[in-house]
């Protein structure tokens, strides 16, 4: 079901599509703001849906570029995140994480382009459990992901592992698979991208995380850059919602110069 609307809070084309997704085994939903520009994926925290990025007044701070015509924001219901955090079988998290990434790779990309009408570079952003899904996404499919914008992450999932080890789990780890690429079309296209690493240094953030993914890209000439924000910076969605334009405008303006010459 398609449901588009002006949005009161934002002032924004919005547009809401949802269907019973097979591979996820539940309904699920897909949201955008904005009519032009391109394509940023914005995912939501653990256990957020696909309207958790508004609430918390992120599209708010993004309207300056979605009124502008220069970027359209999508996001997605955090069904792999929830079951993280809920399910009791560490197999079905793996598994949902799993088919999660097929969403994105199938379904979503496929109703990006259908809406961009162009298979535009998709850029790529979240925060905490958004960011993983961010920085795996590009890892994982290099080839349609240009930037991935990493806030605040949690990027070693072991722990949700109990103390046991699934090779599932590995292909689904950025910083357990990258150190296995050796050369190959997937390190190429990588080491055409790049990852920002941002976080903060106060109340429960942990900026080590960030440090061990640029270790890991950067030992395969992947590039990326750590972002360290001040200690009153905290894992919260005021930082956040401070980080995210910058990082968008750095991009948007980087590809509107290289569009004109």
């Amino acid at each position: 079901m398609n449901m588009q609307y002006i949005d009161q809070a934002t002032a924004a084309v919005k547009e809401k599509i949802s269907w019973y997704s097979h591979r996820l085994e539940s309904d699920f939903q897909v949201v955008r703001w904005g009519s032009y520009g391109l394509p940023l994926l914005l995912f939501p925290t653990a256990g957020g849906d696909a309207e958790e990025v508004e609430r918390f007044f992120l599209i708010k701070q993004l309207e300056p570029f979605i009124h502008a015509g220069r970027l359209k924001v999508y996001s997605l219901d955090s069904i792999n995140g929830r079951v993280m955090l809920t399910s009791k079988s560490v197999e079905h998290r793996i598994w949902m994480q799993k088919q999660f990434d097929e969403v994105v790779r199938n379904d979503v990309t496929a109703l990006i382009y259908n809406d961009c009408r162009t298979e535009l570079p998709i850029f790529t952003a979240g925060a905490s459990i958004g960011a993983f899904n961010a920085l795996n996404s590009l890892c994982r499919h290099p080839n349609i992901f240009s930037l991935a914008i990493c806030m605040s992450g949690t990027y070693n999932l072991e722990r949700w592992l109990e103390g046991r080890w699934f090779d599932e789990f590995y292909y689904q780890s950025p910083v357990h698979f990258i150190p296995g690429l050796n050369g190959g079309e997937q390190l190429d296209q990588l080491r055409s991208r790049m990852v920002i690493l941002a976080t903060g240094q106060g109340k429960n953030e942990d900026p080590g995380e960030s440090w061990l993914v640029a270790h890991v890209l950067g030992q395969k000439g992947i590039p990326n850059r750590v972002d360290l924000w001040g200690n009153e910076w905290e894992h919260d969605w005021g930082t956040w919602r401070a980080m995210l334009p910058k990082y968008v405008e750095e991009y948007l303006s980087r590809a509107e110069n290289l569009s004109s010459q």
